[in-house]
């Protein structure tokens, strides 16, 4: 099982507000070159969601569907997929106030459930993940700072991930 973790601070703004735009997965599209298509089933403000994903991936796509749960007071969405590409696929958005800005932290735990592919597999998956979350986050936000190792191109240089 794979984890991959992202963490970036939006300077200057509210959690609630912060929280609204990130659980806008329609706009995902327009704001990480990676994911192709999002069709959102269900959304705030019900707390039960769902939403369905297509990433590009090596020379194709990546699919699934996920359930998403929206704990507004919490500033969290947790998700798991219902159906799709993955074995396993969950995690969470989790947001916190510090102070004037809002850090975002986003976790999620994955396997394709192929051994003998896991090591050519998990790695490009792990950064496709890491940089869609990224690249929606600054697409976002113009004043936020990403932690940790994530470096991101133009989205010319997407093509063929």
């Amino acid at each position: 099982m794979r984890h991959v973790e992202l963490d970036a601070v939006v300077l200057g703004e509210n959690a609630g507000t912060v929280y609204e735009s990130i659980a806008r997965f329609d706009r995902f599209p327009e704001l990480a070159p990676h994911v192709s298509s999002t069709t959102v089933h269900g959304t705030l403000p019900a707390a039960v969601g769902s939403s369905s994903w297509e990433l590009h991936f090596r020379s194709g796509l990546l699919r699934w569907t996920e359930e998403d749960r929206f704990a507004r007071d919490e500033l969290e969405i947790v998700f798991e997929q219902e159906d799709g590409d993955f074995d396993h696929f969950a995690g969470k958005w989790a947001l916190t106030q510090e102070g004037a800005d809002v850090v975002v932290h986003f976790e999620v735990d994955f396997d394709f459930g192929i051994p003998s592919l896991e090591g050519i597999l998990d790695p490009i998956a792990e950064r496709v993940i890491k940089e869609t979350v990224a690249w929606a986050v600054t697409g976002l936000f113009d004043r936020t700072k990403l932690r940790g190792e994530v470096e991101l191109g133009t989205p010319a240089d997407i093509v063929g991930v």
